[in-house]
């Protein structure tokens, strides 16, 4: 028997669908210390700022290369009433986060500030708009603000206000959880809203607008197929009418029950292994919900979207609980890479994913505290993945079944792994999720020619044990406790057309291995 936990074959002549760089997007709501503090410090600040916006974490997420950034929310998108955020600072009003902490917010970020940041992160804006609480005609005029260039009243109010040319804009989300705190309406009933609202949200002077329906709660497939039935006349309708471009859905790892969720920090190996076989499952939620989209669009004209995912744990100890901050371990890095894989598997359809979110939130990528900043073990997953985006997807095919774990009556795989091309080069991403032991792998190259081009790991320091393999974290104290290094455990041996990539990952490690093709 061998001992190998995963043995495998990649045709790298046969590339499949491109990998949307926009499956590495990130999500900014305004909710705990993700807006204020995190990005926002004003520009009072005696930390280092551009206008406002603090520039370590914009620094920092520039090595992401992050795609796009959702924004006002989440929750608070459907109370928040974008005027409220326009204008001389002074002037904005003054309103309660009844969703987050119940605190009050001053309005001093807002769009213009939000489109600011993008700017500095290089990224594209996803502005989600207020469909639960907000009109129709403050959706028109939000467009019309953003995106318009001409002399039409909100793109003179715009102007008025500082910008004198549009923003280009390229997602817009209509609303957000429909079905929860976005009103608690029925599928059909946010059907006739996201119909009304998409077509209120035009594209204007040459800006063109990817329309979101905000989609269903994990499983709820019925969801999906009710916003389907509004763009597609049949069954296999090869041409659905343009009203959305994408249909979203939300899903978030939990390893315990809604009301007692778990420590982010403090768990045992039942509970981190319960943690993996969750982050699993979107694999078949990605799945069922394209199943669904398939039948009505088959030519996959219309995205699925993930635009809520990540680890959700109660909140770090003293912390408020509706600023909903928790730590970020060795045990997110993997969720997030595991999410990966299946993002690069499904890559058809699914088109955009939002990871919740981008600083001191649930799976943050960096935490601040003060003028300081660190990168969590989530961040250098997302960093060791960026040269996935906009690569083509090369299947992974086992030759003889993976190492397997059970877990809660589901056998696991404990290798998870895939592998893309783009501008002659390989990149093959591999996790070993068995924190108690190290994992031998084998990866057959076949269709081409490879040269080795370097090899990095993402694991607990060398030597700790297997509680610590999974729970290492990184500290104000000691910011850099997990961070990248050099794969050395690693061979490529070629043998007449083939190449044949072997490695020993350690244990709870997530490694990349980049190849050059020849």
């Amino acid at each position: 028997m061998s001992d190998l936990a995963l043995d495998a074959v990649v045709d790298l002549d046969v590339p499949g669908p491109t990998i949307n760089r926009h499956l590495y997007g990130q999500f900014a709501e305004h909710l705990g210390r993700c807006v204020y503090e995190g990005f926002w410090v004003g520009e009072d600040s005696p930390v280092p700022h551009e206008g406002g916006i603090r520039l370590d974490v914009v620094e920092a997420l520039r090595e992401l290369r992050v795609p796009n950034l959702r924004w006002p929310g989440g929750c608070f998108a459907d109370s928040y009433h974008w005027r409220d955020g326009v204008g001389p600072r002074e002037d904005r009003p003054r309103i309660a986060n009844v969703h987050w902490g119940d605190v009050v917010e001053d309005n001093a970020f807002g769009t213009h500030e939000f489109l600011a940041l993008c700017e500095l992160l290089r990224t594209e804006p996803y502005v989600s708009a207020n469909v639960g609480s907000g009109t129709v005609q403050e959706t028109a005029d939000w467009v019309e603000y953003l995106t318009r260039d001409d002399d039409a009243p909100m793109a003179r109010l715009r102007r008025e206000h500082g910008r004198g040319e549009p923003w280009p804009v390229t997602f817009f989300g209509l609303g957000n959880e429909p079905w929860g705190c976005g009103g608690n309406l029925r599928a059909d009933q946010y059907a006739s809203l996201a119909r009304l609202h998409s077509t209120y949200a035009r594209d204007l002077s040459g800006n063109t607008l990817q329309r979101v329906a905000a989609g269903a709660n994990e499983d709820d497939y019925a969801w999906t197929e009710t916003l389907m039935k509004q763009v597609s006349q049949r069954l296999g309708d090869e041409e659905p009418a343009p009203l959305f471009q994408a249909v979203s859905f939300h899903y978030y790892t939990i390893p315990g029950t809604w009301g007692a969720k778990g420590s982010a920090t403090d768990f045992d190996h039942d509970t981190y292994w319960t943690t993996m076989r969750k982050a699993h499952r979107v694999r078949a939620l990605i799945r069922g919900h394209s199943a669904v989209m398939d039948a009505y669009d088959p030519n996959a004209r219309v995205a699925l979207a993930l635009d809520e995912w990540g680890t959700w744990f109660d909140v770090e100890p003293g912390t408020e609980p509706g600023f909903l901050y928790q730590q970020n371990t060795m045990r997110d890095a993997l969720v997030a890479a595991v999410h990966f894989d299946a993002f690069h598997d499904n890559a058809r359809r699914l088109r955009l994913a939002n990871v919740a979110q981008v600083v001191n939130v649930l799976q943050a990528m960096v935490l601040t505290e003060g003028a300081c900043m660190l990168r969590t073990p989530t961040f250098h997953a997302f960093a060791m993945s960026a040269g996935h985006q906009d690569a083509s997807a090369l299947a992974v095919h086992d030759v003889a079944s993976r190492g397997t774990r059970a877990v809660d009556g589901t056998d696991l795989p404990t290798v998870s792994t895939s592998a893309s091309v783009k501008d002659g080069s390989v990149l093959v991403s591999l996790t070993n999720l068995d924190p108690a032991a190290p994992a031998r792998v084998r990866v057959a190259l076949r269709g081409g020619s490879v040269m080795p081009d370097g090899a990095t790991v993402l694991a607990a320091p060398e030597g700790a044990g297997s509680d610590d393999a999974v729970r290492a974290h990184n500290t104000f104290d000691a910011p850099d406790a997990v961070a990248p290094r050099e794969l050395t455990t690693v061979s490529l041996t070629t043998t007449g057309a083939q190449s044949t990539l072997e490695a020993t990952l350690p244990p709870a490690s997530f490694a990349t291995v980049r190849l050059a093709l020849t």
